[in-house]
């Protein structure tokens, strides 16, 4: 199974009590790619400026992933420039040079139209809408969105949302989207926005799925939240990448399955925490990019070890 993801493939520069890197490949895109590469095959459609060389491309065409989407344009790629030096929780943001990432038009090349799964990462509503009406048999639909377009593109995000089958958001983006601090009943409203399901980001305590009382086409239904912890890590180097390294460990192993069914979600839940966790002890994709398979269901069993409890009753 091939996912197709749209997003931003950029340089960050980031600070954080570990130390300071200058440009180093990140991105929605990058991030969530090299993820689910280890799960699946990937396709990429994004912008880059004349400053992406052929070193950069091979961090992605040497996952196997699938680079023929990624348009060149003159001009710069987009760069981001952020700091966690007060806190690790949140980035403190210095910088943001859009480049060519502001006149981005996704184009889909027709090898990609065969894609059976599309994520559509955090860019522009109108450019997830305009994406999403060019893929109409899709076998599913993820998308990501944040706080910028939640306050100030409601009208246009509402139509992206009405398309989706998961929208993958962090907590806090979930209760602004709903004007509900109470998480449960956030989730009820933004389920009742259009997606099917809503699998809630919570950093270092792991994520939460919520279900509709629509299931997949392939058969999964479930009443009931679940909840994936995160693993507790004794240092965290740079967390940028993360919730988008837990979109590709979870979206990619939902790709990798022949059918959908609640104990593949679930198993897709702890991949994506698995993922998220190897991408923040290095900065940018340099843990991604070195990560073996066996190193990757390791510590999947170790997720499964923590997690389990077992019930003799009384």
């Amino acid at each position: 199974m091939s996912i197709l993801v749209v997003g931003s493939v950029a340089f960050d520069s980031i600070e954080t009590p570990h130390g300071a890197v200058d440009h180093c490949l990140g991105g929605a895109a990058t991030h969530f790619a090299l993820a689910a590469s280890y799960f699946t095959q990937v396709r990429v459609i994004a912008v880059v400026g004349e400053d992406f060389t052929p070193e950069h491309e091979v961090v992605l065409t040497r996952r196997g992933i699938d680079t023929r989407g990624i348009e060149r344009a003159k001009g710069l790629t987009f760069h981001w420039t952020g700091s966690y030096a007060g806190s690790l929780d949140e980035a403190k943001t210095l910088g943001t040079d859009l480049n060519v990432f502001e006149t981005f038009a996704p184009k889909i090349p027709d090898a990609y139209m065969d894609s059976e799964y599309l994520f559509l990462a955090n860019i522009d509503p109108v450019l997830q809408a305009r994406v999403r009406s060019q893929m109409p048999h899709v076998r599913m639909v993820c998308g990501d969105t944040m706080n910028y377009w939640i306050a100030d593109h409601a009208a246009n995000l509402a139509k992206v949302l009405r398309e989706l089958d998961v929208l993958l958001i962090n907590d806090g983006e979930a209760r602004m989207l709903a004007g509900e601090r109470n998480l449960v009943l956030a989730a009820e409203k933004v389920l009742a926005m259009g997606p099917k399901t809503l699998v809630v980001k919570h950093g270092e305590y792991g994520a939460t799925s919520f279900f509709s009382a629509r299931s997949f086409d392939g058969g999964v239904k479930m009443s009931h939240p679940f909840r994936a912890p995160a693993l507790p890590l004794s240092e965290v180097v740079d967390p940028t990448g993360a919730g988008d390294s837990f979109a590709g460990g979870f979206y990619g192993y939902l790709a990798s399955q022949s059918e959908m069914t609640p104990a593949v979600f679930r198993k897709a839940m702890f991949y994506g925490g698995v993922m998220g966790s190897f991408a923040v002890e290095r900065f940018g994709t340099e843990r991604l990019q070195a990560v073996t398979r066996q190193e990757i269901d390791e510590r999947f069993k170790l997720f499964m070890e923590i997690s389990h409890l077992e019930y003799a009753g009384g």
